[in-house]
C-alpha cells in the first residue's frame, strides 16, 4: 500500500466480524520505517464514525455556531440539534433530558421517520433517536 492510499483510509473501531471494539497495537512512519508495536487507546474523537466527525469538523469551523452548521449542512435546525446530541452523546456526554432543543424531545417517532423519509437523517441516526425517545418514554413511566 503506497503512502497516498494510506492516508486515505479511515481507522476501523470495530471488528468486523463480532462488532468488539478494536485496539490499536502498531504505529508506523512510512518517511522513517519506525514502527512502534504496544496497546494504545485511542481518545475518544479517534472513535468517532464517520458522520459524527464530520459533524464535529464542521461544527469546530463554524466556531459552535448550529445556525452557521445549519446553512452549510442545508438541514433543519432541528436535525442539526439532533446530530450536535448524537456526536455528544457518541463521545460519552450525557445530553439533558431537560433542553428544550434536545433529539429527547422529539415530538414523536412520526417527526424522526419523516426526517429519515427526507433524507435529512440516516438510518442509524434514526435508529439512535428512535432508541433515545423510547428511553426517555420509559423512564417517564416510571
Amino acid at each position: 500500500m503506497t503512502k497516498e492510499q494510506h492516508k486515505h483510509l479511515s481507522m476501523p473501531t470495530a471488528c468486523p466480524v463480532t462488532g468488539a471494539p478494536l485496539e490499536v497495537t502498531r504505529l508506523e512512519c512510512f518517511e522513517s520505517g519506525v514502527s512502534i508495536e504496544g496497546r494504545f487507546k485511542p481518545n475518544e474523537f479517534a472513535l468517532l464514525d464517520e458522520a459524527n466527525l464530520e459533524f464535529l469538523r464542521i461544527f469546530v469551523k463554524v466556531r459552535g455556531n448550529l445556525k452557521e452548521a445549519e446553512r452549510i449542512l442545508e438541514l433543519s435546525y432541528p436535525t442539526v440539534r439532533l446530530r450536535f446530541d448524537n456526536m455528544l452523546q457518541a463521545l460519552g456526554y450525557e445530553v439533558s433530558q431537560d433542553d428544550e432543543t434536545s433529539s429527547a424531545n422529539t415530538s414523536s417517532n412520526t417527526d424522526i421517520l419523516d426526517l429519515l423519509e427526507k433524507g435529512e437523517i440516516s438510518a442509524v441516526e434514526a435508529a439512535e433517536q428512535l432508541r433515545a425517545l423510547k428511553k426517555q418514554s420509559n423512564k417517564r413511566k416510571r
